[in-house]
């Protein structure tokens, strides 16, 4: 056992591995998840494994019992509606519900949960649904339902909430956002209303920054919404109904019903113990399922139905009453062999396991410091301290900054952690508010960032020097301390700077080796004709107003719209170029095609079939090519598309309110379709480091299988050598022989201070 596990114990060691359990950590990993050996999984809160003996024991249960239609009358299907009903028992008991307050309807997830809520809360013109800002766009979904109603919908932040204690009476502060309302009230004042219901939702724990919300919440909302402060002036009447979303904070703490009594409780398995997907579940509360109204009925949810007048009568129990179909019952079969498992570690002791891992990676990244003594990592959830704080949830997100102040981008730290065989998520993880809340984001930040083009999962991380998201890990059940020290070791290797690196070199000089006293020179040049497709090598290359001539000046486009890249079909990397510009000629190849494609340069397009399309935040005016090249390019890739060519461009200007107009991307700088900025630059030292790392994080046992990256993997323009690795990022110009370039903020040259058609040479 190593110095750094032994600290660890010595800290953690009586709530870490189970002690007292049936397995220790080591023995459940051995003989449950050899499947994992050389791979760190911390995305478990998006979705947690299962153990492979949870499979067997479901393999073993399918394919001994015979399981029918639990609509039929057969005894297999008696042995179906035996298996429901013990399954809706055994999730009322992990939230210790009792069946005579509580029903469990089983959906096809927690967000189908969800949307039932939604589509039968009785809403009206005078409704409330009210929610906190760490929310997922899931319960952020149920907002259509009230504004469509004529309702009220505002986001809150909880502000303070005084806990229960002998004596003394719960209260709570909120801060209400701006009251959001689409319909006018359709009633005159003073006119009978009726009942008037209201919703508050909250999660049990953020899946962004992994904050608890204390569940005493419940009963504030429940029984005298008088003592919150701030909710008067947005809400004077009716009575409230609380929705707990404890998909995430389920696995590690589920809500006490018995305690705090919730009239939603929503949850995914999968979340829970792995398997099965694709099944969730609604916790209702007896009484608030009479007030719901169902509209839709199906097979499985009326008594009876006349097919030619208006005649149903629905079913009486509320399960039956909101299955619409038929269950997905070898799904609910399998959930007793996942909770058979939780069951036996015990909840509680997986919570001490999973925060006894959270609270030491916390401590280890905050206590991680660049050269000049600068912290690195800042992270959401709770204030930058290395106390513990027992309110989290096993998640910790962060986003990390070099010595400058300037961020690492999040896609860039998830992708060099796939490279070392670490799992993790990076970007808003579905949840806006909270990102927008610890980001720092405004209302015209989000709506520029939007128009710019960034959308959830594209790789636009940093915008404006922003981060636009967070990276996020999290634990389960089995996760072990080696991991953890793994990707923190993994954090300090690849993004801390020593001093020695810090400032160090601010110009490229020369154009071949030994050609000025920096040691740099220019050792390839590379131009990629078509967007994602091969490109060729050449020693010498005319520049334009768009960067190198021709580089990234067509691109290929699905039936749909859909621009194509190798990450959606990987069958353009087959696909080689070359220009010879003496001939005026693009000649392109595949394995695929029989002929080599030959495109003139100066014609071949088609004048009259000019359209327009939006990429990466810029709209671009393109030319149409004959069916014969969409035919020849369709079958190099075996999907229906066309080739276009660049013709023009304009960009999408993004107001901010201290620096006038500017956009995300350097508006002065032409571009083809490049993502974004007119050269990318890699030295042949850098890659060489990320190597070495790679092979070393093998020997560590970090990854599993030893990798060598070649710098054309980064698809760069200008590859240089000479120097020491990482020197790049503390550039800010560039000379190649008498051409001068600046150098962009996430560290990519991007704009010629010169217009010309001069040469770049080697």
């Amino acid at each position: 056992m190593d110095d750094a596990k032994k600290e660890f114990l010595k800290e953690f060691g009586e709530d870490y591995g189970y002690p007292n359990g049936p397995k220790s950590i080591e023995q459940i990993r051995d003989t449950e998840f050899k499947r994992l050996q050389g791979l760190v999984y911390l995305d478990h809160a998006g979705a947690t494994l299962y153990s492979e003996l949870q499979m067997e024991s479901v393999f073993n249960d399918l394919t001994s019992n015979v399981y029918g239609n639990p609509h039929s009358q057969s005894d297999s299907s008696s042995a179906t509606l035996e298996i429901l009903s013990d399954a809706r028992q055994q999730v009322l008991d992990y939230f210790n519900a009792s069946p005579k307050d509580y029903k469990c309807i089983f959906t096809s997830g927690a967000t189908a949960a969800l949307k039932l809520v939604g589509e039968a809360f009785p809403w009206t013109c005078n409704s409330n649904f009210m929610y906190t800002m760490e929310n997922h766009n899931s319960v952020l979904g149920i907002r259509e339902y009230a504004l469509g109603q004529g309702a009220v919908a505002i986001a809150v932040d909880i502000e303070d909430v005084h806990p229960v204690t002998s004596g003394e009476t719960i209260s709570m502060k909120i801060s209400p956002h701006q009251v959001q309302r689409r319909k006018a009230a359709g009633l005159l004042e003073g006119e009978p209303t009726g009942d008037v219901y209201n919703l508050f939702a909250f999660p049990s724990e953020c899946n962004f920054s992994g904050l608890r919300f204390g569940l005493d919440l419940v009963k504030i909302i429940k029984e005298d919404s008088r003592r919150i402060s701030g909710i008067s002036s947005v809400c004077k009447n009716g009575q409230w109904m609380v929705l707990i979303d404890a998909a995430k904070g389920s696995a590690t703490m589920p809500p006490d019903l018995s305690k705090y009594p919730a009239d939603f409780v929503t949850i995914s398995f999968y979340k829970l113990f792995g398997y099965p997907t694709g099944l969730g579940a609604l916790i209702v509360r007896n009484d608030t399922a009479k007030l719901l109204k169902k509209t839709y009925f199906s097979g499985g949810t009326v008594a009876a139905s006349i097919a030619d007048i208006d005649f149903i009568k629905r079913r009486e129990h509320i399960e039956e009453m909101f299955e619409d179909g038929t269950a997905s019952f070898l799904s609910v079969a399998s959930i007793r062999h996942g909770f058979k498992i939780l069951n036996s570690l015990t909840v509680s002791a997986i919570s001490r396991h999973t925060t006894s891992l959270t609270l030491y990676t916390r401590k280890m990244l905050l206590a991680l410091r660049h050269g000049d003594g600068s912290s690195m990592c800042i992270l959401y959830g709770h204030d930058n301290s290395m106390e513990p704080c027992h309110e989290m949830g096993p998640i910790v997100s962060f986003n990390l900054q070099r010595p400058d102040g300037s961020w690492y981008g999040y896609r860039e730290v998830e992708k060099l952690a796939s490279l070392s065989g670490i799992q993790l998520r990076t970007g808003c993880f579905c949840n806006p508010g909270a990102c927008a809340k610890y980001l720092g984001l405004s209302h015209f930040e989000l709506l520029s960032n939007t128009e710019a083009g960034h959308v959830c999962w594209d790789d636009h991380d940093i915008i404006n020097g922003k981060p636009t998201g967070a990276v996020r890990v999290s634990f389960g059940y089995m996760s072990t301390f080696e991991e953890a020290k793994k990707f923190v070791d993994f954090v300090a290797s690849s993004f801390l700077l020593s001093s020695n690196h810090i400032g160090h070199g601010n110009h490229l000089k020369g154009l071949e080796k030994g050609f000025s006293d920096t040691g740099y020179y220019l050792k390839s040049i590379t131009i990629y004709p078509i967007k994602s497709c091969g490109g060729f090598c050449t020693r010498s290359w005319p520049l334009s107003n768009n960067g190198l001539k021709h580089d990234r000046e067509w691109i290929l486009k699905s039936l749909s719209g859909e621009i194509l890249t190798q990450k959606k079909v990987p069958e353009m990397c087959f696909i080689s170029t070359f220009i010879d510009l003496s001939q005026g000629m693009l000649f392109v190849e595949s394995p695929r095609c029989k002929e080599r494609l030959q495109i003139r340069l100066e014609s071949d397009v088609y004048d009259d079939s000019i359209e327009d399309i939006e990429l990466y935040g810029q709209r671009y005016k393109v030319y149409n090519y004959s069916n014969e090249t969409n035919v020849w390019f369709s079958e190099a890739i075996s999907k229906p598309c066309t080739l276009l060519r660049y013709s023009s461009s304009s960009h999408d200007f993004m107001l901010n309110k201290t620096n006038g107009a500017v956009t995300c991307r350097d508006a002065k700088s032409m571009l083809n379709f490049a993502n974004e900025a007119q050269f990318l630059l890699v030295s042949e030292e850098s890659v060489s480091d990320l190597n070495k790392r790679l092979s070393s994080d093998v020997q560590k046992g970090i990854c599993g299988t030893a990798m060598q990256i070649n710098a054309s993997r980064f698809r760069p323009n200008l590859v240089v050598s000479g120097g020491r690795p990482y020197d790049e990022d503390g550039w800010r110009h560039i000379r190649i022989g008498n051409k001068y370039f600046s150098v962009s903020s996430n560290n990519l040259p991007n704009d010629l201070t010169e217009q010309s058609s001069c040469y770049c040479a080697i």
